[in-house]
Formats: C-alpha cells, structure tokens, sequence
C-alpha cells in the first residue's frame, strides 16, 4: 500500500518532485514520437527492434502502474485514450503486429499536455505558455493530427510503394494532400491505399484546416469572469453565459 501511495503522488500529486516526474513521462512521450520518424530510415536495423521493445516495455509499466492507482477501474480501461495507449504497447511489444499502431502512441502526447495538472505547472512555469495556451494546444493538436496521418500513411504504403521509403515521402504526400496541392508525384497505389486517400481528402482537409483556424483565431478568448469565475468566453461575448454579468473583455475591435 505505501508503494501504492508513493506512485499515486507521482503521478496525481501537486509537489515539486511530482511535477518533474510528469515532465519526464511528457519528454520520454515526445523522444518516443522522434523514434518512430527517425526509424523509418533504418527499418531493417537490429538496434531499432530493440529500442521499440524498450519503448513498449516503458508504455506498459506506466499503463499498469496508471491502472493500480485509478479508483474506477471500469472507466479506465474502456477510456478512448487509455484504449489506444494499450493498443500501442502491443504493437511494440507483440512481433506479429510489428509497429503498424505504433502512430496512435502520438496521442499519448496530447493526453498528457491535456492534463489539468500538467496545463497548470506549465502555466506556472512558462508565462508565454499561460498567456498563448489555447494557441500553444491548437498547435499540439495540429502537429499530432499531421503526425498521425503520416504514420497512416507510411505504415500501409512502405514496402510496396517504391514512392514511400520513409516518414519524410509519407509527410511529403500527407502535406500535399492536406493542402491541396497535390503535385501527383507521390500516389497511393492498391485499394487500401485509394481508400486512405479519399478518407484523406475527404475529412483530413476540413479537419486540417480547422486546425489551422483555431491556431490563427481561437473559438474562445480567456477572461475571468469577476462573479462566477468562469474563464472561457466567445471572443465577442458582452456578459457571461453563466451568471449574465458584464465582461470588460480587452478587444482590438477586429471582432
């Protein structure tokens, strides 16, 4: 029970050594990210087998240990992103699905920087971080969208297209593809390929470029309301939504 606890604080508590612990599980997150795009290029490399084994080994204590500290068990285990996580350690560590899920271990990022905890610590830490937040969160979510659509991209094309050999071509066609310029250099050949494609085109776009909006000129504008406290407001809103008092929320007059 006392190593029950001491892992609880860790991972839920509010001290300084709290704190940097869950900095540390964000850079791993991050540095595991980099892996699987600077693996691409060394597919048949003996070193990179082991390092996903490595990875996964990691991915799978921090489930376990999430597991044994969460009150409600049930809710855990069927939540969206705690799904993928497992998906994901699998895929690392199981020889017969190899890395084809290893994408989804990029939401792991936008799980931790979605953390209340982890949002507020770097409020605190980082002021440009406090001031530009929802920017800075529009930005994680646009950069691990890309990343994840790549990934789609490059783990269902390698080895049969001779276009895609790495995680920079499938970006490349990814990037293309979302913008819309299409150069056509780069296809995606057989029936899954055509179909991701479509999908690509025909949801990524939108979804690309709310992204791209919400990065340029967020939905909501921060001010804290004087008599309820609410925080989260329409960037034109006169009085609060939850309590009708009046907002004096500072406008350059551009909305």
């Amino acid at each position: 029970m006392r190593l029950k606890v001491r892992i609880a604080a860790l991972y839920e508590g509010k001290s300084a050594l709290a704190h940097r612990f869950r900095y540390m599980l964000l850079c791993i997150d991050v540095l595991s990210v980099l892996f699987l795009v600077v693996s691409t290029f060394f597919l048949d490399q003996v070193w990179v087998k082991w390092v996903d084994v490595a990875f996964g080994i990691y991915m799978a204590l921090d489930y376990l240990a999430r597991f044994w500290i969460a009150g409600r068990k049930t809710s855990f285990v069927i939540h969206p992103l705690n799904i993928t996580d497992l998906v994901a350690t699998i895929s690392f560590l199981a020889p017969l699905m190899g890395g084809g899920f290893s994408f989804l271990r990029s939401l792991r990022i936008l799980r931790l920087l979605r953390s209340p905890r982890v949002q507020a610590k770097l409020g605190q830490d980082f002021p440009a971080f406090r001031q530009h937040q929802d920017i800075v969160l529009s930005a994680a979510n646009l950069v691990i969208f890309l990343f994840v659509m790549t990934e789609l991209v490059f783990v269902t094309q390698v080895g049969i297209n001779p276009h895609v050999n790495n995680f920079l071509d499938a970006m490349y066609f990814t990037v293309t593809t979302l913008t819309t310029t299409g150069f056509g250099d780069i296809t995606l050949i057989g029936e899954l390929g055509r179909l991701l494609s479509i999908l690509i085109m025909v949801f990524g776009v939108s979804l690309f470029l709310r992204l791209i909006q919400t990065m340029f000129r967020p939905s909501k504008v921060r001010y804290t309301c004087q008599q309820c406290g609410l925080f989260l407001h329409e960037a034109d809103a006169v009085h609060c939504k939850h309590c009708g008092a009046v907002l004096n929320i500072p406008s350059d007059g551009s909305v």
